[in-house]
């Protein structure tokens, strides 16, 4: 049975509206229906200041279009809009203000810092998620991301990698995986697995191809469910490769998921710098650490001199580093190998692991793990110790 939109649109309006004032669609609450490989896509617009509570109402339109015969899956977002069209800002939640201890109370220590991830909610089985960004496209953060999940696999940890690009995702070509994911009892994703890591990406779930015209709510949406609605299994570290920019995904996974770090990637000259450092200071404003800094096509040695040519300049990215006081992660040259492996999907880690490339991107993940294992020991010595007056 072929899905259709009016089908979809049909079984819709036996979901109540808030407070059974009529059907959502009569109500006009449901956004355009985007249909892709029989799984369906649509937000329910719901007043702003009621946007907490109207998490049954998804629920439920998300029930009733799963119940459809030849639904393979939905991705349904509450959004809050105005009638112009401008996305209001969601309700934050407050926490209720504590009220003052008394006298002989304990009290923490003063100048303890307070917990990267006080608030997130973990991954069960995953040890540490790192995210992999840029401030703008063409950086070649995908090829890094993916390079950088090899080189930690490759040092013996257990890794996974979770394409976070919703519009323009890279890791079915980059990691040469095809096909679509199996589901746990129809509702749990097993990742894909190719070269020792388990993946995800919405590039499993829609053709090549298909255009995401998406709102910010949808991304939201599509990338909790790909998070938190994934066998991952045990993992040491899961490898976020992030959309290039400082948007709204960017700025919700920094917000609701606990990273244990931000590895930035940057070419050498001022442009490419000037957008890396809008990066810097996103993850800086929602505490989360800075690994470091990679530059990417830092030279280029040419294949029949052997000369070396800094095209882009070269140590903008090492500057920038030292200047912000973030570690510097390594080089990582302009080389016609690593773009030829990666459009083949054997990325150079795993098709040359004796090369020279390979070893770069091993070093680099080591030392991202070596971060890593920083940032939690700075999180335990921030622990507040109790001090009695």
């Amino acid at each position: 049975m072929s899905v259709t939109k009016e089908i979809v649109t049909e079984r819709l309006k036996t979901v109540n509206g808030p407070d059974f004032t009529g059907n959502i669609v009569d109500l006009g609450m449901v956004s355009e229906i985007f249909i892709a490989d029989s799984k369906v896509f649509f937000s329910i617009t719901v007043p702003v200041a009621r946007a907490q509570e109207m998490e049954p109402l998804r629920a439920a339109a998300e029930r009733v279009v799963k119940a459809i015969p030849g639904v393979a899956g939905a991705v349904v977002a509450l959004t809050a809009e105005k009638k112009g069209g401008g996305m209001e800002a969601p309700v934050p939640s407050r926490p209720a203000p504590r009220p003052a201890p008394p006298a002989a109370a304990p009290r923490a220590a003063p100048h303890a810092p307070a917990s990267h991830s006080q608030g997130k909610r973990g991954v069960p089985g995953i040890e540490a998620i790192i995210a992999v960004a840029s401030g703008k496209g063409g950086v070649g953060k995908s090829t890094t991301a993916v390079n950088i999940a090899l080189g930690l696999a490759a040092n013996g940890l257990r890794v996974g990698v979770l394409d976070a690009d919703i519009y323009g995702p890279s890791m079915p070509r980059l990691l040469n995986i095809h096909g679509r994911p199996q589901t746990v009892d129809g509702k749990i994703l097993k990742p894909m697995e190719n070269y020792g890591l388990k993946v995800m990406s919405m590039g499993f779930l829609v053709d090549e191809e298909t255009p995401m015209i998406w709102r910010g709510p949808m991304v939201m949406s599509a990338l909790t469910q790909m998070l938190r609605e994934v066998e991952w299994g045990r993992l040491d570290v899961l490898v976020v490769d992030m959309p290039p920019g400082t948007g709204d995904a960017q700025l919700t996974m920094a917000q609701q998921v606990p990273l244990a770090g931000a590895v930035i990637v940057s070419t050498p000259q001022d442009l490419a710098l000037i957008d890396a450092r809008k990066g810097l200071n996103m993850f800086k404003k929602v505490d989360v650490p800075l690994l470091g800094i990679v530059e990417n096509m830092s030279y280029f040695i040419a294949p029949d001199t052997g000369k070396r040519y800094d095209i882009f300049g070269h140590g903008g990215a090492r500057r920038e580093a030292e200047r912000l006081g973030v570690t510097f992660l390594g080089e990582v040259p302009l080389e016609m190998g690593i773009r030829e492996s990666s459009d083949a999907g054997t990325p150079v880690v795993v098709s040359k692991p004796d090369g020279a490339e390979a070893k770069i991107y091993r070093d680099i993940a080591s030392k991202v793990w070596d971060r890593i294992n920083e940032e939690r020991g700075a999180a335990a010595d921030a622990v507040p110790s109790i001090v009695f007056e």
